[in-house]
Protein backbone atom coordinates (compact mmCIF):
# COMPACT_ATOMS: atom_id res chain seq x y z
CA UNK A 1 0.00 0.00 0.00
CA UNK A 2 1.38 3.35 -1.00
CA UNK A 3 1.39 6.14 1.48
CA UNK A 4 -0.41 9.23 0.50
CA UNK A 5 0.97 12.57 1.41
CA UNK A 6 -1.29 14.24 3.84
CA UNK A 7 -2.10 17.84 3.26
CA UNK A 8 -2.98 20.05 6.14
CA UNK A 9 -4.77 23.33 6.11
CA UNK A 10 -2.84 26.09 7.91
CA UNK A 11 -4.40 29.18 9.28
CA UNK A 12 -2.30 32.39 9.09
CA UNK A 13 -1.60 32.41 12.84
CA UNK A 14 -0.34 28.84 12.69
CA UNK A 15 2.36 29.37 10.06
CA UNK A 16 4.39 32.12 11.70
CA UNK A 17 6.20 31.03 14.80
CA UNK A 18 8.89 32.60 16.93
CA UNK A 19 10.15 36.16 17.15
CA UNK A 20 10.28 36.76 13.40
CA UNK A 21 6.71 35.59 13.10
CA UNK A 22 5.66 37.96 15.85
CA UNK A 23 7.34 40.95 14.17
CA UNK A 24 5.71 40.03 10.90
CA UNK A 25 2.21 40.41 12.24
CA UNK A 26 0.44 43.62 11.27
CA UNK A 27 -0.66 44.66 14.77
CA UNK A 28 2.80 44.13 16.18
CA UNK A 29 4.35 46.21 13.42
CA UNK A 30 1.93 49.03 14.21
CA UNK A 31 2.75 48.89 17.93
CA UNK A 32 6.49 48.88 17.23
CA UNK A 33 6.07 51.84 14.88
CA UNK A 34 4.07 53.81 17.46
CA UNK A 35 6.63 53.09 20.19
CA UNK A 36 9.46 54.20 17.87
CA UNK A 37 7.67 57.46 17.00
CA UNK A 38 6.88 58.25 20.65
CA UNK A 39 10.51 57.56 21.62
CA UNK A 40 11.75 59.85 18.85
CA UNK A 41 9.40 62.62 19.96
CA UNK A 42 10.57 62.32 23.58
CA UNK A 43 14.24 62.47 22.58
CA UNK A 44 13.72 65.52 20.36
CA UNK A 45 11.65 67.22 23.08
CA UNK A 46 14.40 66.65 25.66
CA UNK A 47 17.04 68.11 23.36
CA UNK A 48 14.88 71.13 22.60
CA UNK A 49 14.29 71.78 26.31
CA UNK A 50 18.04 71.64 26.90
CA UNK A 51 18.72 74.00 23.99
CA UNK A 52 16.05 76.43 25.23
CA UNK A 53 17.62 76.45 28.70
CA UNK A 54 21.05 77.21 27.21
CA UNK A 55 19.57 80.05 25.09
CA UNK A 56 17.85 81.55 28.15
CA UNK A 57 21.07 81.32 30.15
CA UNK A 58 23.05 83.03 27.36
CA UNK A 59 20.49 85.85 27.29
CA UNK A 60 20.86 86.29 31.06
CA UNK A 61 24.66 86.27 30.71
CA UNK A 62 24.48 88.99 28.03
CA UNK A 63 22.31 91.20 30.27
CA UNK A 64 24.59 90.58 33.24
CA UNK A 65 27.69 91.43 31.21
CA UNK A 66 26.16 94.83 30.47
CA UNK A 67 25.50 95.39 34.18
CA UNK A 68 29.06 94.39 35.13
CA UNK A 69 30.49 96.61 32.38
CA UNK A 70 28.46 99.56 33.70
CA UNK A 71 29.64 98.86 37.25
CA UNK A 72 33.27 98.71 36.08
CA UNK A 73 32.86 101.98 34.17
CA UNK A 74 31.78 103.69 37.40
CA UNK A 75 34.51 101.96 39.47
CA UNK A 76 37.67 102.02 37.31
CA UNK A 77 40.19 99.26 37.87
CA UNK A 78 37.87 97.27 40.15
CA UNK A 79 35.71 94.24 39.72
CA UNK A 80 32.49 93.58 41.65
CA UNK A 81 32.96 91.16 44.52
CA UNK A 82 29.64 89.55 43.70
CA UNK A 83 26.28 90.24 42.19
CA UNK A 84 25.09 91.70 45.49
CA UNK A 85 27.10 94.81 44.73
CA UNK A 86 25.39 95.12 41.34
CA UNK A 87 21.97 94.88 42.96
CA UNK A 88 22.86 97.31 45.75
CA UNK A 89 24.25 99.82 43.24
CA UNK A 90 21.17 99.60 41.03
CA UNK A 91 22.97 97.98 38.09
CA UNK A 92 20.77 94.86 38.30
CA UNK A 93 17.30 94.26 39.71
CA UNK A 94 18.17 90.98 41.40
CA UNK A 95 20.93 88.39 41.48
CA UNK A 96 21.05 86.81 38.00
CA UNK A 97 20.46 83.07 37.87
CA UNK A 98 20.77 80.59 35.04
CA UNK A 99 17.95 78.46 33.63
CA UNK A 100 18.67 75.78 36.23
CA UNK A 101 18.19 78.14 39.18
CA UNK A 102 21.85 78.63 40.15
CA UNK A 103 23.55 82.04 40.35
CA UNK A 104 25.94 83.05 37.59
CA UNK A 105 29.67 83.46 38.15
CA UNK A 106 31.72 86.59 37.49
CA UNK A 107 35.47 86.15 37.10
CA UNK A 108 37.99 89.01 37.11
CA UNK A 109 40.34 88.95 35.28
CA UNK A 110 38.62 86.87 32.66
CA UNK A 111 40.07 83.85 30.90
CA UNK A 112 39.27 85.29 27.48
CA UNK A 113 39.91 88.96 28.25
CA UNK A 114 42.72 89.32 30.80
CA UNK A 115 41.94 93.05 31.22
CA UNK A 116 38.21 92.45 31.55
CA UNK A 117 35.85 89.92 33.09
CA UNK A 118 33.92 86.77 32.29
CA UNK A 119 30.36 85.89 33.25
CA UNK A 120 29.47 82.20 33.09
CA UNK A 121 27.07 79.53 34.31
CA UNK A 122 28.00 76.14 35.71
CA UNK A 123 25.55 74.49 33.33
CA UNK A 124 22.95 71.80 33.93
CA UNK A 125 25.10 69.63 36.20
CA UNK A 126 26.12 72.56 38.45
CA UNK A 127 29.79 71.56 38.62
CA UNK A 128 32.11 74.59 38.60
CA UNK A 129 34.23 74.57 35.45
CA UNK A 130 32.46 71.49 34.09
CA UNK A 131 32.36 70.58 30.43
CA UNK A 132 28.75 71.72 30.06
CA UNK A 133 29.24 75.25 31.40
CA UNK A 134 27.65 78.11 29.49
CA UNK A 135 29.70 81.21 28.73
Amino acid sequence: MARRSQRRVFFPWERKRGLLGLVGRARTRIVIGVVAVVTLILVVHGREEQAAAVRATRATITTTMGAVASWRADHPGKCPGGFGELVAGGYARDVPVDAWGRPLRVTCPGRRDTQGFDVSSDGPDGLPGGLDRVE
